[in-house]
């Protein structure tokens, strides 16, 4: 009697299921590792794997990182903060709003609110009042009297290093924690925001369907001695350089490596 085999979409499928599993709860969310394999598996359809352009190789990552450290050797975030606890509510504020309307209304909050205490003591209507110029300011308002109360009540009224329990505050994600760790505590975390993703995917570098897939495409293949700085720098490239419009391929400093096939140079 004949061996049954599995179909081919079915056992791919499979297969890529099983590797999703594997990618330890220390990388990726148990929740999102869950959400990963389900989708794998689902409908028996054959995940398309094959990448968009041809993948940079170990060298030229590390010549696009060296780039990027001779050109700006200590990058810095253009978020306005004075500590630990105004940088998490800066970059809290930061969602779907600019870095420079972020600063210009915690340019007068945070000398008078730089503790969990004193927000707290501000109270959720005045802070409103500061902060009414960005984008979403009322749920934002409560989210950031929130995580003041909880600072206290869990953590000491201090900033906790760990990203879990950074994530556990109230309008803090994965984005927002990454930040922190990397740009409080001096952590080599890779952050996400809209034009990390851009650059991640438009030059080929680490291509990903969501922000945590390019997270951790960047992850993989940047090498250690540049994460400390990497995502400032993508970050940068992708505000000043590989504009979403426009991106001025002219003066951008990896274009020789970068695979995106409308490039102007």
């Amino acid at each position: 009697m004949a061996k049954k085999t599995m179909a081919g979409p079915a056992k791919k499928a499979a297969a890529v299921a099983k590797t999703a599993r594997a990618v330890t709860a220390a990388t990726v969310p148990k929740a999102a590792t869950s959400k990963i394999s389900k989708l794998a598996a689902s409908k028996r359809e054959t995940p398309k794997l094959k990448p968009k352009f041809k993948p940079w190789t170990d060298a030229e990552v590390r010549e696009a990182f060296t780039r990027f450290r001779k050109a700006n050797p200590e990058p810095k975030g253009e978020l306005e903060h004075l500590n630990p606890f105004t940088l998490v509510v800066a970059v809290a504020l930061s969602a779907q709003a600019t870095d420079a309307g972020v600063n210009k209304a915690t340019r007068n909050l945070f000398p008078i609110a730089d503790t969990p205490q004193k927000m707290l003591a501000l109270g959720e209507e005045k802070l409103r009042d500061y902060i009414k110029t960005i984008g979403l300011y009322r749920n934002k308002a409560k989210n950031v009297i929130a995580l003041s109360r909880k600072l206290i009540d869990e953590f000491g009224g201090e900033v906790p290093r760990d990203r879990e329990a950074l994530q556990s505050l109230p309008g803090v994600g994965r984005k927002t924690a990454n930040v922190v760790m990397n740009m409080a505590f001096g952590e080599p975390m890779m952050a996400v925001d809209t034009h990390v993703f851009r650059v991640g995917n438009r030059t080929g570098l680490a291509p990903g369907k969501d922000p945590l897939a390019v997270e951790l495409a960047l992850l993989r293949v940047i090498p250690p001695e540049f994460m400390l700085h990497a995502h400032h720098w993508l970050i940068l490239h992708g505000r000043y350089t590989c504009l979403a419009r426009k991106p001025l391929c002219e003066r951008c400093i990896i274009n020789d490596l970068c695979r995106w096939p409308e490039k102007t140079v």
